[in-house]
């Protein structure tokens, strides 16, 4: 039997047939049926705390390592810049160059974003996963070798070929685990780490600096090297610590082909719990191999593009930030080291971070309004990009730096927000290939926000550079894609409003047990909806 979840489950069974007391949406209390026996819902969500402690500390740590191989050019562009070690005069690089390289990245990541996603969809998800952070953690260690324009772009073009794919497949595993309702505060759980990652690195980088010369390695090379060995043992490790897709109670792996050589991970669950995980998981839906029609209908949802738009903005911004944020630092205040301007680089990452904790939450119990929460933090990084082009008097007005926090703030909820909407819209309508394809495709197209604001944009428009208002224009044009995110937002709700989000027709029933976007979820899903609100936010029965 095939290496997946197939089939129904006795209560899909029940609801099949017709049965009247088969348990619905609206019709659980404090237990839920699986089988002839009563579950309490207490049991469950122990079942899926077992699999947070499986799942999320593996996604956080690799999504920590391939955030901070991405990201470290950046830094690079200004550790060791007093001693001429920096990254464009060892490989003699013009700021059109690095602008080149980095946008380079994420031209790869747009076109291999969405065959990534699909092929994982078809293969082992947690050997492709390995696959992903092993490629990144090699690459990684290569770029200590770059020695000329030419390298650089090279390497940078690769590291977008190998980490394509990540992020869509991280949202998409979690949808092989865990039903829609409980997505969101899982993907901003492990979405911290990339905020502690820019932190972390921005920190620990002035600590790579000082190793400048160091065995014939400049401060920048240190930093490549180190993070790319941890990365490639962390990604060969991931084949023995993901789990696989769940099966049936009782259905045995087959391993034929490529798959015997692979080691082979330990179930995520096992005995009763795993009975209870994946009768509770086939009542919102049970996986189909899905066909070229059923990914044609994704793609010509119109539902996808105003999430594209969405991404577009708020990513284009938090990519230019990370990595123009020393330079764009050191434009409020020339006489920075680059010690000191590594060290105010973190707590742009700390406010992501903060926002993170603070709002996503929020908007899973106000998940009716998830446009409404990343209007807000959009407009908070708008006001941000204000006051860091205007406030003050002088280049050295520590009030800009305050702005760039802002921009942080807002920063953080927005991806996570965006993701975990795309789940939610494209679960019920298409099933698995609707969270493998949409996610994909708003990551990979979003993305080219990525390469407008890496090339176009700071180093790459040098003459933006000067003036009193430095990066002005630059600063403008990010607050320009911003509008375009909140209108796309504007517009999400409205459509949702007059078309609604039931299930797509062209879906076959075999596809997915939700109706009209409501569905049968568990008991315990149900308890999350009744708690939503303010004045359940600290129950935790």
């Amino acid at each position: 039997m095939a290496a997946d979840i197939t089939g129904r489950g006795p209560l899909e069974k029940e609801i099949a047939e017709g049965e009247d007391d088969a348990p619905k949406y609206g019709d659980l209390h404090q237990d839920v049926e699986v089988g002839p026996e009563m579950i309490d819902i207490d049991r469950i969500e122990k079942v899926y705390s077992k699999l947070d402690r499986r799942i999320l500390p593996a996604f956080w740590v690799l999504y920590f390592l391939c955030s901070a191989i991405r990201s470290n050019v950046g830094l690079a562009q200004t550790m060791n810049l007093d001693k001429g070690h920096d990254l464009a005069s060892e490989l003699n690089l013009t700021p059109k160059q690095v602008s080149t390289g980095l946008a380079l990245f994420y031209v790869c990541y747009v076109i291999f974003d969405f065959p990534s996603n699909l092929v994982m969809s078809k293969l082992s998800p947690h050997v492709w996963m390995s696959r992903i952070v092993t490629g990144v953690g090699i690459i990684g260690t290569c770029l200590t070798a770059m020695k000329a324009a030419w390298s650089f772009y090279l390497l940078r073009l690769l590291l977008g070929i190998v980490i394509a794919g990540m992020w869509p497949g991280m949202s998409y595993y979690l949808t092989l685990f865990y039903p829609p309702s409980r997505t969101g505060k899982r993907i901003g759980r492990y979405f911290t780490a990339a905020q502690v990652s820019a932190a972390v690195v921005g920190l620990v980088s002035a600590g790579f600096q000082e190793m400048d010369g160091l065995g014939g390695l400049v401060g920048f090379q240190w930093m490549f090297l180190l993070y790319g060995l941890v990365g490639t043992v962390v990604g060969i490790s991931l084949l023995w610590w993901l789990p696989d897709r769940p099966l049936p109670p009782g259905e045995v792996r087959e391993r034929k082909g490529w798959h015997r050589y692979m080691p082979e991970s330990r179930p995520a669950l096992t005995g009763e719990d795993a009975r209870i995980h994946y009768e509770d998981l086939t009542r919102v839906y049970h996986r189909r191999a899905w066909n070229m029609n059923d990914l044609w209908n994704v793609m010509i949802d119109w539902r996808l593009w105003p999430l594209v738009i969405m991404y577009f903005g708020v990513v284009g911004v938090g990519i230019g930030t990370q990595s123009y944020g020393t330079v764009i630092i050191r434009g409020i205040n020339p006489s920075l080291t680059g010690i000191e301007l590594s060290l105010l680089f973190a707590p742009i990452w700390v406010m992501d971070l903060i926002a993170i904790l603070i709002v996503t939450p929020l908007s899973d119990r106000f998940h009716h309004h998830r446009a409404l929460f990343f209007s807000a933090a959009v407009m908070i990084q708008i006001a941000g990009l204000l006051v860091t082009t205007f406030a003050g008097n002088g280049s050295s007005s520590w009030s800009r730096y305050g702005g760039l926090l802002m921009v942080g703030f807002g920063l953080g909820p927005t991806v996570p927000i965006c993701m975990t909407w795309t789940n939610e819209i494209f679960q019920p309508r298409h099933g698995e290939v609707g969270v493998a394809a949409a996610s994909a495709l708003v990551s990979g197209l979003g993305n080219l926000g990525s390469i407008l604001t890496t090339y176009a944009l700071y180093t790459g428009w040098p003459e933006d550079a000067k003036g009193p208002h430095k990066y002005r224009k630059s600063n403008l044009v990010m607050i320009g894609i911003l509008c375009a995110s909140i209108l796309s937002a504007a517009v999400m709700v409205t459509l949702l409003r007059i078309f609604g989000n039931g299930t797509a027709k062209q879906v076959s029933s075999g596809s997915s047990t939700m109706e009209g976007g409501d569905g049968y979820i568990d008991g315990a899903a149900r308890r999350e909806v009744q708690q939503r609100g303010l004045g359940r936010m600290f129950c935790f029965r």
